[in-house]
């Protein structure tokens, strides 16, 4: 089924590939844009320009039962962007959840982090506050888990593969080693694809063993 999508952060690490996907199957997309920043978006998608921090300047163009994606953040993030992540994450969070309940959105999309973890906490608070300001305004929601995303420019982490292996073998720790797991930018970019083609009939979490699983559902050629 066709579905008309609103999508915030279109530009990014996921987004870009995410965009790509939905164009791909047929959906009607919006993206929001910063001024300036249009033409970072395919002619494909019906470009909105406005301002992810302020819901005034794109809520008239959020589409009544759509399904909106919000994926703004601060990009690599790292311990000592705490206040980037309150300034920025937070902000636009509220932003998006404020134009969805006006516009009366179908269903809400929203990347998280994996948590608990025992490091990123200022990051991790401020993602939880999001998924609470979600919550507290009784939009049907999936939120999207990951830990770290693997992909162009973000391998380093591959070398761990070995320590998230042996953690998993162990009773003791494979509860958090799955949980905290890797995923590739492949397998994250689909599993936004499948919460966009399958909403939630209530509020869902994907975390990292769910999005490898339902990214082999999408069936890509």
């Amino acid at each position: 089924m066709t579905r008309v999508v609103y999508l915030t952060g279109g530009t990014g690490y996921v987004g870009a590939p995410l965009l790509f996907r939905l164009l791909s199957r047929g959906h009607k997309v919006k993206a929001l844009a910063r001024p300036g920043s249009e033409r970072k978006l395919p002619p494909a998608c019906e470009i909105v320009t406005g301002d992810a921090l302020s819901a005034y300047t794109f809520v008239a163009s959020v589409p009544f039962r759509s399904t909106f994606v919000h994926m703004v953040g601060t990009p690599h993030p790292a311990p000592w962007k705490g206040r980037q992540f309150r300034a920025v994450d937070l902000v636009a969070l509220r932003a998006s959840v404020k134009a969805a309940i006006t516009a009366g959105v179908e269903h809400f999309v929203y990347v998280s982090v994996a948590h608990p973890a025992p490091m990123m906490k200022s990051y991790i608070e401020v993602r939880m506050e999001c998924e609470a300001e979600i919550a507290r305004a009784g939009l049907i929601a999936t939120i999207v888990r990951p830990w770290y995303v693997l992909g162009p420019g973000h391998w380093w982490p591959v070398a761990l593969k070995p320590v998230y292996s042996l953690m998993e073998s162990v009773p003791s720790t494979r509860e958090g080693a799955r949980r905290l797991g890797l995923v590739t930018l492949d397998q994250m970019a689909d599993a936004m694809l499948w919460a966009v083609e399958n909403p939630a009939e209530s509020t869902r979490v994907l975390d990292v063993p769910e999005i490898r699983r339902v990214s082999e559902r999408v069936g890509l050629p």
